[in-house]
């Protein structure tokens, strides 16, 4: 069967799963300001964490109920609103940053750390 139409990293998760726990990564990435995670984890939330950023430089009510529908926490959007949509109010991009720090011990996996630049 050809393997069209399937793009993205899918983790041996349903879809529903995949998607929660994207949510609580981006949410988590926002709420402390770095993480420590996979690689692979890390490729994948990246985009997401930067659109929240952009919907919060954008700061009008609309953007404010897109970032409440993604993002889990009430306080985590109110920290980006008004803490981080305005530090990055003048740049066009690139808000994160990742930094690999090598194997985790019990897998291998390739682990980095994620943070707001």
């Amino acid at each position: 069967m050809p393997k069209h139409g399937y793009s993205g990293r899918h983790f041996g998760r349903k879809t529903g799963v995949r998607l929660a726990m994207y949510r609580n990564l981006v949410t988590n990435l926002l709420k402390h300001d770095k993480m420590v995670t996979t690689e692979a984890k890390a490729k994948e939330i990246k985009p997401m964490a930067e659109k929240m950023i952009t919907l919060a430089k954008k700061g009008d009510l609309s953007s404010r109920r897109a970032a409440l529908a993604f993002i889990t926490e009430e306080s985590t959007v109110r920290k980006l609103f008004s803490e981080v949509g305005p530090k990055y109010a003048q740049r066009t991009g690139g808000y994160t940053r990742t930094t690999r720090l090598g194997p985790r011990i019990g897998d291998g996996a390739e682990m980095v750390k994620i943070e707001l630049a």
